[in-house]
């Protein structure tokens, strides 16, 4: 059979289907012209307005780094729209967040870290180690006699006994 002999028995088909089926063809040629009725209602009544260009801030994506792409959710979180283009809008440019406040607490952490690896004050606390570990071991070789301080028959406490030196 060649397609239009085809064409031609699909159509004479859905044809006679259709002929047979009158409720089912009218509901599928109301309802569309129904959806469109409203959509003209709805426009006729509510006109459009003109509204200017907008720009949003540019938001980066996972591929940029973590903090990048945190920032973008965080910051812009309500979605603001702008009349002039945003800084982040050049290409290759990754966020416009060097003000934000999860900017600031990283540099801020940055310089905090950095700078405790180039402080010499932790010096102090090693020499003052270093000076408990040899009062400890001169300590433990010297056995100290305590003088019984209890009256009658008083008992010690766990913390006492806990640092019994005999």
């Amino acid at each position: 059979m060649s397609v239009t002999t085809q064409l031609r028995l699909l159509l004479w088909k859905n044809f006679t289907y259709r002929r047979r089926q009158t409720l089912q063809l009218l509901a599928e040629i109301v309802w569309p012209l129904f959806i469109f009725f409203i959509l003209i209602s709805v426009r006729l009544n509510y006109p459009p307005y003109e509204q200017h260009e907008c720009h949003f801030p540019n938001k980066a994506m996972p591929s940029a780094g973590t903090l990048p792409w945190l920032q973008g959710i965080l910051c812009n979180a309500n979605n603001p729209c702008f009349r002039h283009p945003t800084p982040g809008e050049s290409p290759g440019i990754v966020g416009n967040f060097n003000d934000s406040i999860i900017s600031r607490l990283f540099s801020d952490a940055k310089k905090i870290l950095l700078y405790s690896q180039n402080d010499k004050n932790l010096e102090g606390f090693k020499e003052l180690a270093q000076a408990l570990q040899v009062l400890q071991s001169s300590r433990s070789g010297m056995a100290c006699e305590t003088q019984p301080s209890l009256c009658g028959d008083e008992l010690r406490s766990g913390l006492a006994m806990q640092f019994d030196f005999v």
